[in-house]
């Protein structure tokens, strides 16, 4: 069953940034935070990444995104575009669930940035061992 005439919502998260996306029909907009997508993100690998789930699904111009995005950096937040446009396609047509899941845009990458601990320089890296 598609649903063709209604504005889609879903949230994307990837690391500390979340995407709040709006996805209905159009003619191939995005825009982030009332900013076109192709000014926001200055990287050519973040405008890809942003467009990959239409990509796959060879609708890059049926739909329009208005997508607010908040915290991250700006690769964290093209992640989490595509986490939240997956979403939303899903919740248009539950058919395209298996070739975005396949794709691997479906999964929530939850990999955080890890604490620096005390005592340390960094939350890995130690101090100089010095024997003498």
């Amino acid at each position: 069953m598609v649903v063709e005439n209604t504005a889609q919502y879903a949230t994307g998260k990837r690391k500390r940034a979340i995407a709040r996306v709006w996805l209905s029909p159009g003619t191939g907009n995005i825009t982030v935070n009332g900013i076109q997508a192709d000014d926001y993100f200055e990287r050519a690998t973040s405008r890809m990444i942003v467009r990959q789930s239409f990509a796959i699904l060879e609708k890059d111009d049926k739909f329009d995104v208005k997508a607010t995005v908040r915290g991250g950096g700006h690769s964290a937040q093209a992640d989490a575009m595509r986490h939240g446009i997956a979403r939303a396609l899903i919740a248009s047509d539950p058919e395209l669930r298996g070739v975005l899941k396949k794709a691997g845009h479906l999964t929530r990458d939850s990999r955080q940035k890890e604490r620096k601990k005390y005592g340390q320089p960094g939350a890995r890296k130690r101090f100089q061992y010095s024997k003498r």
